[in-house]
């Protein structure tokens, strides 16, 4: 097994509503290459991830976002579910944690629903992005220049539409992530 991300702490920001597989399946691919990662969230405790529209698993939470230091961490992902982001675009400081890393020129990887966090915070315009279609209109009404593909990357920012686009996802943020820092975006 590849250790490319070796060193490397990864934060995954979600909260509630979490798609369930979004969440875990990048974890697992990071962390097969070898990065730490810490699961952020608006609360302590767990969190209710989702598969589909049914609960799914129960998710130890390893800190507050609040609490969180862009500088402690080399990449973030975004999973989706569609109440998760929608509840983390409304905290203040999961959106300026989220501000604060997209102008870092740190890594992301954003999937399905989970751009309304990054759209939130004012850090899609300009970048090519894909999502989920019903996130698509308010990419492009954010500045984002939008396509239909299964994993796209721009500068460090990789996006896919849904769980069935996880394997290309999975692959191209482990090769980003193991790249590093790009510009910092203003």
């Amino acid at each position: 097994m590849s250790k490319k991300l070796e060193n490397r702490t990864v934060a995954i920001l979600a909260t509630d509503g979490v798609e369930q597989v979004e969440l875990t399946e990048p974890r697992k691919a990071v962390e097969d290459a070898g990065a730490t990662v810490r699961l952020l969230s608006i609360k302590d405790g767990e969190i209710q991830a989702m598969n589909h529209d049914k609960p799914g698993d129960r998710l130890k939470v390893d800190g507050l976002v609040a609490d969180a230091r862009v500088d402690d961490y080399d990449a973030l992902i975004l999973p989706g579910g569609v109440a998760n982001p929608d509840t983390l675009r409304t905290d203040e400081a999961a959106v300026g944690f989220v501000r604060e890393f997209a102008r870092s020129g740190k890594p992301i990887g954003v999937i399905c629903h989970g751009p309304w966090v990054m759209i939130e915070a004012d850090v899609v315009r300009g970048r090519r992005m894909t999502s989920w279609p019903s996130v698509r209109t308010d990419l492009r009404n954010a500045g984002a220049e939008v396509v239909d593909e299964e994993v796209v990357t721009d500068k460090g920012l990789v996006s896919s539409r849904k769980p069935g686009d996880l394997p290309a996802f999975c692959r191209k943020i482990v090769e980003e992530f193991a790249e590093g820092r790009h510009a910092p975006r203003g």
